[in-house]
């Protein structure tokens, strides 16, 4: 893999209260390309950042749905058919706990 590849593999840093919270225990939270795989993210991390990664945990976030009137004119009020959902893409995020020693300060640079 190039270095390229690993840029494309990690988004962005989560930065939340949750985040902040897991970083105590030494984990990392990113958000990652949906096709990425653990390994493909541990070697990111390890290359990117000179540290030591203990294991990668992955969960996929469901984006949420949303209604949209599209005619709100008094002829169409009562059909609900002509309301448009769309929906937000989803977000693959990936927590990444770092061996001891280790830690990566993902506020820099924001």
């Amino acid at each position: 893999m190039t270095n390229i590849r690993f840029y494309d593999t990690i988004i962005s840093p989560v930065i939340a209260e949750k985040s902040t919270l897991l970083s105590e225990q030494n984990k990392v939270v990113f958000n990652v390309k949906k096709d990425s795989s653990k390994s493909d993210i541990k070697h990111a991390v390890e290359s990117l950042f000179n540290v030591k990664v203990v294991s990668v945990n992955t969960l996929i976030r469901k984006g949420k749905t949303k209604r949209l009137n599209r005619i709100s004119t008094a002829r169409n009020r009562a059909r609900s058919s002509r309301d448009l959902y769309v929906s937000r893409k989803d977000i693959k995020r990936a927590f990444v706990t770092l061996a001891k020693g280790h830690s990566i300060d993902v506020s820099v640079g924001i």
